[in-house]
């Protein structure tokens, strides 16, 4: 939830991790603003630089397939979705909302990796501008957590 209390955690040490990140395209300057929050935060929690492995993909549709193919080198720690879905007119909304987060958690799960899923899913293009910064930094967050919690020091 936006704005919600998340809680405080003493796992957020970076520096020995590999880290993927798929951004999907699609409603780009939301995304390159995810990404840039994200990228930023990794680097904070002390993320090389060189860890860190970017890519693009056209939709969130397309995020799925690109982190299982990450996944499947097992070169990452943990992996990052970034994307953003903004309701329209029609059911495309729900199709790409529900497939695109099933596949991430499906990835996820098969896999046995951390996967933050930050592909935002919103009423209008003001929620999504709202959302973009603190959701990118959570997903950065939440990717050092999760390794530490799968390693079995959370």
């Amino acid at each position: 939830m936006f704005g919600a209390q998340k809680g405080n955690t003493s796992h957020t040490d970076g520096s020995k991790l590999h880290i993927g990140i798929v951004q999907a395209r699609f409603n780009e300057d939301i995304t390159n603003a995810l990404f840039a929050a994200c990228h930023s935060e990794l680097l904070a929690l002390g993320v090389n630089p060189k860890h860190i492995e970017h890519i693009t993909v056209p939709g969130a549709l397309e995020v799925p397939l690109a982190l299982q193919a990450m996944a499947e080198r097992e070169d990452f720690d943990a992996l990052i979705a970034l994307g953003c879905i903004i309701r329209g007119e029609t059911y495309h909304f729900e199709l790409v909302a529900n497939e695109s987060g099933a596949g991430v958690s499906r990835i996820a799960l098969d896999h046995h990796l951390p996967i933050a899923n930050a592909i935002l899913t919103t009423e209008n293009r003001e929620q999504a501008l709202a959302r973009q910064e603190e959701k990118g930094r959570d997903a950065a967050r939440v990717a050092v957590e999760m390794v530490h919690v799968i390693d079995g020091q959370g």
